[in-house]
């Protein structure tokens, strides 16, 4: 996913005849290095919050269905 969102964003920013695989590799590499961390740290917080949505909706409708 990362290497196709760097060639979206290195395309845009230096248009299609200035582009370099170099350059787009080190977009490549870059925005790897930011979103894995990322996924490793937001992901699970992300699970525990739908984790408490769905328990609330789940207690809403036993709740409804009384």
């Amino acid at each position: 996913m990362t290497f196709v969102i760097s060639l979206v964003s290195t395309l845009k920013a230096l248009g299609f005849n200035d582009i370099t695989l170099v350059g787009w590799m080190s977009a490549w590499l870059w925005s790897w290095l930011i979103a894995f961390p990322t996924l490793l740290i937001v992901l699970p917080i992300v699970k525990k919050f739908i984790q408490i949505l769905i328990m609330k909706q789940h207690a809403n409708a036993n709740q409804t269905a009384r």
